[in-house]
């Protein structure tokens, strides 16, 4: 079975649907108030690394290559997936993030990689 893994920009209202509320950024977002984000936890620890952010800068040409190293440090960062895993067994989860492209963000390379590893996992018990 899929995990219940939803996309979101930090700035959307929140949603009874959502579930657990994970900001995934590595900074807090602009104009969000900590009491408005209704956040269930704030992991800065598996949001791409600061060198992987800044090589990116958000630039559609280099997508594919991000998503490649993204997955690489998320490979790396297993106490991370864990977590959020952890909230998973629960319910939906909601991964919100600040950037302004839907498609080529941080948060869509890591709600796939969440898809397909802990889908594997739990296809296999």
């Amino acid at each position: 079975m899929s995990p219940d893994i939803r996309v979101k920009r930090i700035y959307e209202p929140a949603d009874d649907a959502d579930g657990a509320r994970i900001l995934i950024d590595r900074l807090w977002p602009r104009g969000v108030r900590k009491e408005g984000a209704h956040l269930t936890v704030w992991m800065k620890e598996i949001a791409p690394s600061p060198e992987l952010r800044k090589w990116f800068c958000h630039d559609p040409a280099l997508f594919d290559e991000f998503s490649f190293r993204y997955r690489a440090e998320l490979d790396a960062n297993p106490a991370a997936v864990a977590h959020i895993d952890d909230y998973l067994q629960h319910g939906p989860v909601t991964l919100l993030y600040a950037a302004h492209d839907p498609v080529y963000n941080h948060a869509v390379v890591l709600a796939d990689y969440l898809r397909t590893a802990l889908g594997t996992r739990r296809g296999s018990r």
